[in-house]
């Protein structure tokens, strides 16, 4: 098979696959939706609703009020925020006056936080006045360039009841602000007029996204995420479902602050005109009663959170006849936990793939099928694939091998932040993107991927580098080698395990080790054990041998 395909023929989404999408900015995608849909609900948070119209002129007086402290074009504003109304108000705000989104994850240290707002550039971050959020920001603040924050509070989101029992119930979740110019209410940013200033918008040049992910070194780095990769990306991800005209509601408890959810669930619903239910964070019981409530239409999430669902005694109580499609990426779906999740609730469950790099999704199985479990189905609308020689990228690979999976289309990002070396060593010289997976394409056009280049682990959706896991061993003065691996796992996917070996005279176990290590690490890079062994495999000129500890460790 030739490694340059072509799916103009044998292509089983239901649409074109050889298609052109027109240069569209987020703020006018958000203006035309509020056109057709001004008075249909856009959010439901927790049961209160908002309508496109509100939505849009809470974006409005974001974006006013941003321009009124000079910010606009050349300005990079952060998000520090999970699933509450203030992230889309704040994300369409700063995109209509002008500016670049930053998205930081709320499960940031102190230190990664630091890193990625120097890096960016960031002047701006969004947070709300949360204690597990609030007091990091404050302490970043000090610690980096950052100007300002922005605070919001989650009452002000909910309903009028739950509001009063938040502040009544709930006030240890609730960090006092201080006294500080440079600390801003949320209700202060946005008492204004709402009438921001127009902003020329360039959709294939303007970057709307920093999105950082992480190399096979774990240092961070930020794909610009232009408008148009953006809403081209929403555009063909609404383009392969077949029924994108019917009712859409989806439950929107994928986190905003990835890339993921920022297209599937984000853009591609207010493109659609389609309604979202936030939830702040995952929560099984929460999710099987939004299902029953708002008589979810989609769910989009990671293998880990289907298995979370299937686990929860309400499972048997939840109405799921409104619920067509499930897409699963973030992580390899087994096929076991598949059957049992369309067994349970009768909806179609398709596994895609995606990166940051490319705004989201790449590829996934068709919603009506055929479904091949294993695989990531067939490409997008316009995303073209080529396999590459796996020893040598300037060559593809030879016909019928395995080959790294390398992509180009509209979603595909405009480059790296500050990082023209990484743009060298992630696309080839005629503009491929490099994913780093290895894979084969099947008969019938779908995509299986085999192997990774890469080292990173997917823990739940979140990618884990092991170098930043070894990176913390190290400094613990027993450790003298470390290998960190990705050891399945039933419930995530896949669990950082630790191996060591330990320098002379000293003697730790592995669960002192686990216990000094853990507290140092996000939740998602947490191991699950760190393993003491005499040795090490090593290859023949001395290097840790990765690859060969894997293999032993099965």
């Amino acid at each position: 098979m030739n490694t340059r395909f072509s799916w103009s023929i044998d292509y089983h989404h239901p649409t074109d696959w050889d298609q052109s999408f027109a240069p569209l900015s987020l703020p006018d995608m958000l203006a035309a939706s509020v056109a057709r849909k001004g008075d249909a609900p856009m959010l439901d948070f927790m049961g209160r609703q908002f309508s496109y119209a509100e939505v849009a002129q809470g974006a409005a007086r974001v974006a006013r009020g941003l321009q009124i402290l000079g910010l606009g074009k050349g300005s990079r504003v952060g998000l520090f925020l999970p699933n509450v109304p203030h992230y889309v108000a704040a994300y369409y705000g700063a995109l209509m006056a002008g500016a670049t989104v930053v998205n930081f994850s709320p499960l940031y240290t102190i230190a990664e936080l630091e890193a990625q707002v120097e890096d960016s550039g960031t002047d701006t971050l969004f947070t709300l006045s949360a204690a597990a959020l609030l007091p990091t920001a404050l302490k970043v603040l000090d610690g980096s360039s950052l100007g300002r924050l922005i605070v919001g509070s989650v009452a002000g989101g909910l309903p009028k009841t739950k509001s009063l029992l938040y502040r009544l119930f709930k006030r240890r979740e609730v960090a006092p602000l201080p006294d500080d110019p440079r600390v801003i209410r949320f209700s202060a940013l946005t008492d204004n007029d709402g009438r921001p200033e127009p902003v020329a918008i360039d959709p294939e040049t303007d970057v709307a996204l920093i999105q950082y992910t992480g190399g096979t070194t774990g240092t961070p780095k930020g794909a610009k995420l232009t408008h148009q990769n953006l809403t081209a990306n929403a555009r063909q991800v609404n383009a392969i479902d077949p029924d994108h005209e019917a009712e859409d509601r989806i439950l929107g408890v994928l986190p905003f602050f990835h890339v993921f959810a920022n297209t599937c669930v984000l853009n591609r619903t207010v493109l659609n005109g389609g309604s979202i239910t936030m939830l702040p964070r995952f929560d099984a019981k929460q999710a099987l009663a939004a299902i029953n409530r708002t008589k979810t239409t989609a769910l989009p999430g990671v293998p880990t959170m289907y298995q979370a669902l299937l686990d929860h005694p309400d499972l048997a109580r939840t109405d799921f006849s409104s619920l067509r499609v499930c897409i699963s990426g973030g992580a390899p779906m087994p096929a076991e936990l598949r059957e049992k999740f369309v067994a349970a609730t009768g909806a179609s469950l398709v596994e895609g793939y995606g990166l940051t790099e490319s705004s989201g999704v790449v590829a996934t199985n068709p919603y009506n099928g055929p479904v091949r479990p294993g695989t990531i189905g067939q490409p997008l609308p316009a995303t073209h694939i080529r396999l590459l020689d796996k020893e040598d990228p300037t060559k593809d690979a030879a016909d019928g091998e395995p080959g790294e999976l390398a992509v180009k289309g509209p979603q595909i990002m405009q480059g790296y932040w500050n990082r023209p070396d990484a743009d060298t060593d992630s696309f080839t010289a005629d503009g491929w993107l490099r994913t780093g997976d290895v894979a084969v394409v099947e008969e019938g056009g779908y995509i299986r991927i085999v192997d990774r280049l890469k080292d990173m682990i997917a823990v739940g959706g979140f990618k884990v580098y092991p170098s930043v896991i070894e990176a913390h061993l190290y400094e613990h003065p027993a450790v003298k080698e470390a290998i960190v691996l990705g050891i399945p796992d039933a419930y995530r996917g896949e669990a950082p395990k630790a191996f060591v070996t330990l320098e002379e005279g000293f003697e730790v176990t592995g669960e002192a080790l686990t216990a000094w290590l853990n507290p140092q690490l996000g939740k998602h890079e947490r191991v699950i054990a760190v393993e003491v062994r005499d040795a090490l495999p090593k290859t023949m000129i001395g290097k840790l041998d990765r690859k060969a500890l894997r293999a032993e460790a099965g």
